[in-house]
């Protein structure tokens, strides 16, 4: 072979070589290319579903609603200053809501029935009908009445008893036998009253605990007619009901004998011998107080 064969023949083996490099070199270049046009594509068509997406989701709710624009006391009168409308994210408004500040002052002033905080809805329940005064006849609800019981620091639950809590009233008195004893007895004679105010205080949110001198709770008219009776008869106590509790109780009368006493004070009547007649004992009861005369025959 000579040298010329030699060379023609490695040239030709190289040139191939070249040949094929370049090709596979193509190959990947073009197959990257297309995973990148594959890679905006496919995150166009996602970009695009999402936005289709969000489009057919539901609008937000557009409604108002009118709320308190700082902290309010019982009395204090509303006006358009101290009020204000905000959005409300729900098809529908509460019950006694009011949508627009219009709608509130529609047919006259509103003065606040129940303390209110900043941001706080104001509901009809909350505030006087259009006109009125923010006195207590305006938080009875339906046929209720208000009735006033006096009580002291320890019948007045030590003070703890505040608007809005619920009570029951007992009635504790002391009743004569026939047989001259005396028995102490308690009864309850209303369960579950809501208590309206406390002294002149119809603060439901009130902080400060008081010795308060009179309850006022808001009842039936039969309920009052029992609280009224009851105060003649004998003492009256309120029992603080725990919140959320509404279910009545089964109660029943508690005398001296179930605190364990073994026998009551008896009282027998005496006789005194004169050295003309035998006199005799008259007992006069006036009210729950029970009195005893010496009355000599023929009226000395």
């Amino acid at each position: 072979m000579t040298w010329a064969g030699v060379s023609s023949a490695a040239f030709g083996k190289n040139g191939l070589f070249w040949e094929e490099g370049i090709s596979m070199r193509r190959g990947s270049s073009f197959i990257l290319i297309v995973a990148v046009l594959m890679g905006l594509a496919a995150a166009y068509l996602a970009r695009q579903w999402i936005g289709s997406q969000a489009g057919a989701g539901p609008a937000l709710p557009t409604n108002k609603v009118v709320v308190a624009m700082a902290r309010s006391s019982f009395g204090t009168e509303l006006t358009r200053e101290n009020v204000t409308e905000i959005l409300w994210a729900a098809d529908k408004l509460p019950d006694g809501a009011f949508a627009t500040k219009d709608a509130l002052f529609k047919d006259g002033r509103r003065v606040v029935l129940t303390p209110m905080n900043k941001d706080e809805l104001i509901l009809t329940t909350k505030v006087t009908g259009p006109g009125q005064r923010a006195s207590l006849s305006a938080l009875l609800e339906g046929d209720t009445k208000a009735v006033t019981v006096r009580v002291d620091d320890v019948r007045g639950v030590a003070g703890f008893v505040l608007p809005g809590d619920r009570v029951d009233v007992v009635l504790i008195r002391t009743e004569n036998r026939a047989s001259g004893q005396t028995e102490n007895s308690s009864d309850i004679l209303v369960q579950h009253v809501k208590v309206l105010a406390v002294d002149q205080l119809a603060n439901e949110r009130q902080e400060q605990v008081t010795v308060a001198k009179a309850v006022t709770l808001e009842v039936t008219t039969e309920q009052a007619q029992k609280i009224l009776l009851a105060g003649n008869v004998g003492r009256l106590s309120l029992i603080l009901r725990p919140a959320g509790q509404s279910q009545p109780e089964m109660a029943r009368r508690v005398t001296d004998s179930d605190l364990g006493l073994s026998s009551l004070i008896a009282r027998v009547p005496t006789q005194s011998v004169t050295s003309e007649a035998q006199s005799a004992i008259v007992d006069i009861i006036r009210g729950t107080r029970r009195e005893s005369y010496s009355v000599q025959p023929g009226g000395k």
